[in-house]
């Protein structure tokens, strides 16, 4: 019987299993990489970010008055420093820093006893020249009868006729120095020369104030109503409102103002005054309004914005101001297509032309459609679900829009 040959296992180094294992690994990997691609090809729409909702409105088409916006200062009518005219000690001061007072109310009295002493004295040395023109009037009419006698000699007679006269002279001298006391003595008491508000008193009682030109200033006052509203108009707005007013002959341009707590433009005034040249290194021109004041509410210094019109309206495209971007130097809109995606647009801004509008004057054409609200969400490109408002509607919350989307 033959002998019986046993059966090898063939043994398989360290070195021969690393290398399978490492060939498996990389096989598995291929495997990975082409099914991914495939996994994601087929894997549903729905894993897509989903559209962010948005106002939308669409540009709007009216016909508007072109309004050009100014900074401007406001400025009293009459301003007058009140000064005393004749020297003395203020006795007594007549009236509360910042109340209204009227043409004549007395402000301050200067000590009138001096004053008063003064025009007694005058008063007596019109007395006593009326008493010395009395006697030269008496002497040359008995000089007249004298010479009609011949009891005279012509020489006497032109005497006593000079003497009247020279009587006559001091009399009327007399007379305007007692004009002058009277004057002086009405002087110590210091009236308002304007209506309008006062302010404080800078020399108080009992000081000694200076007359004429070298007096301080006792009070400012300026007038209230009305009240000047000056600007500084440029060229092109002064060719398109101010001169063009004039050459069609209408009746004025309309001012209207606002101040810096008010909304708007509440207050409407006229152009009283344009300056006769522009300034060649600003290319500017003057130009002062005047406005009512009834209130007292102005007063002078205030800032005042001021907004000038004229003209016939005329057709312009308009949007929200709300839906205005800036980019460092530019302005741009989220303009939304038919397909729901957002495109990046710049655009020239015009004048405010009320609630809430702007004047495009390029870049948009009416009916097409912008985002007037959660502009700052929007990217170019992406794709947004749109609400439709009215562009002079107020600004709706995004979670109201993102309601309204879904329903």
């Amino acid at each position: 019987m033959p002998p019986t040959i046993p059966t090898q296992r063939p043994r398989i180094s360290a070195h021969g299993a690393t290398i399978a294992i490492a060939i498996a690994a990389l096989v598995g990997g291929v495997i990975l990489m082409i099914q991914a691609p495939v996994e994601a090809a087929v894997s549903p729409a729905s894993s897509a970010p989903p559209a962010m909702p948005v106002s939308v409105a669409a540009v709007l088409e009216r016909k508007v008055a072109h309004w050009s916006e100014f900074s401007g200062r406001l400025e009293a009518v009459g301003s007058v420093d009140v000064r005393s005219r004749v020297q003395g000690y203020i006795e007594s001061v007549h009236f509360k820093p910042g109340s209204l007072v009227k043409k004549g109310d007395t402000l301050f009295v200067i000590d009138p006893k001096p004053f008063a002493a003064e025009l007694a004295r005058a008063q007596a040395a019109v007395a006593a020249t009326e008493a010395r023109r009395a006697l030269a009037d008496a002497e040359l009419a008995r000089a007249q009868s004298l010479l009609d006698d011949r009891a005279i000699s012509q020489r006497e007679f032109d005497e006593r006729r000079n003497a009247q006269r020279e009587a006559q002279a001091a009399l009327a001298g007399a007379q305007a120095q007692l004009e002058m006391a009277r004057l002086q003595l009405g002087y110590t008491r210091i009236t308002a020369p304007i209506s309008g508000r006062i302010g404080r008193a800078e020399v108080t009682e009992g000081n000694l104030v200076a007359g004429g030109a070298a007096s301080p200033v006792l009070a400012t006052i300026v007038s209230v109503s009305p009240i000047h509203a000056s600007f500084e108009a440029d060229e092109r707005s002064y060719l398109a409102h101010v001169a063009a007013s004039r050459t069609a002959g209408r009746a004025g341009v309309s001012v209207q103002m606002g101040l810096a707590h008010e909304a708007g433009h509440p207050r409407s005034g006229t152009i009283e005054s344009v300056d006769n040249r522009l300034d060649p290194r600003t290319g500017t021109v003057r130009v002062r309004a005047v406005f009512d004041n009834a209130d007292g509410t102005l007063a002078p210094g205030m800032f005042a914005r001021i907004r000038l019109g004229g003209g016939e309206p005329a057709d312009a495209v308009l949007i929200a101001d709300r839906a205005v971007g800036t980019d460092q130097h530019k302005k741009f809109v989220w303009v939304v297509g038919a397909d729901n995606k957002v495109a990046w647009r710049e655009v020239t801004l015009g004048p405010v032309a009320g609630d809430g509008l702007r004047v495009v004057q390029s870049g948009l054409a009416p009916g097409e459609r912008i985002v007037v609200n959660g502009v700052q969400r929007v990217r170019p490109g992406s794709v947004v679900a749109p609400t439709m408002v009215g562009m002079a509607d107020k600004a709706q919350p995004v979670a109201q829009a993102a309601a309204g989307s879904r329903s």
